[in-house]
């Protein structure tokens, strides 16, 4: 993209990023640490992630092990957990907690799969707004005279064709999470 469209530019690549860590968080029968990042725990009075004050590892495929620094937090982390709607009850052996990922049925890995494709859609309308926005700021230039007919035209046409290139990164994006749940 031309230089005046790095504002542009930026806006599109926030909203994929987004997307991506919404699908990171998007479990998908594999224990994966990232969907601890929403959560936070009370900490001497102040909200703190759970992976800045524990270790977290995997320890099978579809075991979660975190291991508090400071373990008088541990009640308190297993309390954010289960308040999360992650859907995982913590098991709590006194030292560590420990996250159990049961297999996904079909029927919930379709509406992952929903859920997904909702997220992509969400993440498409984002992109087609900040396309109208960036198109309606060039009309208003138009209207000052500050660029020409053809000057509109072609912003328009680059605007739109780096549309199209983030709505296709999407529905990749989407289809590789899709095709990742439906083969566990």
């Amino acid at each position: 993209m031309k230089p005046q469209y790095k504002e542009i530019e930026a806006k599109f690549d926030k909203t994929i990023e987004s997307l991506k860590r919404t699908f990171s968080d998007i479990r998908a029968n594999k224990a994966n640490p990232s969907i601890l990042n929403r959560i936070t725990v009370d900490y001497y009075g102040s909200p703190t992630p759970i992976n800045q004050m524990a270790s977290i590892s995997v320890q099978e495929a579809r075991i979660l092990v975190i291991q508090p620094y400071d373990a008088s937090s541990l009640k308190n982390m297993e309390k954010a957990i289960q308040a999360s709607n992650i859907g995982i009850n913590p098991q709590n052996d006194g030292k560590s907690l420990r996250l159990i990922f049961p297999p996904i049925t079909e029927e919930r890995r379709k509406e992952i799969v929903k859920d997904i494709s909702r997220s992509a859609e969400e993440a498409k309308v984002a992109i087609r707004s900040v396309r109208r926005d960036a198109i309606d700021k060039f009309k208003d230039q138009k209207k000052k005279s500050e660029i020409t007919e053809d000057d509109l035209k072609a912003c328009e046409k680059d605007i739109q064709d780096a549309t199209d290139k983030y709505c296709a990164d999407i529905d990749k994006l989407a289809k590789d999470k899709e095709k990742e749940i439906m083969e566990i």
